[in-house]
Order: structure tokens, then C-alpha cells, then sequence
């Protein structure tokens, strides 16, 4: 009797892992097609600074 509440447990457990699996590989297959390098935008480092250091835009209200 224990034998045949194994086997459907089992089959489950596998069929969980080879999901497991799938969903892994799908995922690192898009962080390789997608995600490969961090894209910087052009003058990042002038936007940078200005936004720091000042220079409103004549649109924005200040109190």
C-alpha cells in the first residue's frame, strides 16, 4: 500500500523539478539575449550634473 502513494508523489516531484528546470534556462537564455551589458545613455554625465548643479528649467515654478 505504501508503494502506490509513492508513485504519484514522486511523479509529481518530477514533474515540478523539470519545470524548475525549464523556467531556469528559459530565464537565463533571456538574461543573455536581453540583460548582456548595462546601456549608458549619451552625455550621462553632463545630465548628471546638471541636474545637480542647478540651471532650472524656465518652466518650473519656485516659492
Amino acid at each position: 500500500m505504501k508503494t502506490s502513494s509513492q508513485d504519484p508523489n514522486r511523479r509529481l516531484i518530477w514533474e515540478i523539478a523539470i519545470i524548475l528546470i525549464i523556467k531556469v534556462a528559459i530565464l537565463m537564455l533571456i538574461k543573455h539575449i536581453w540583460f548582456d551589458a548595462p546601456t549608458i545613455p549619451k552625455d550621462f554625465n553632463n545630465q548628471v550634473a546638471e541636474r545637480i548643479a542647478g540651471d532650472l528649467p524656465n518652466n518650473q515654478e519656485t516659492r
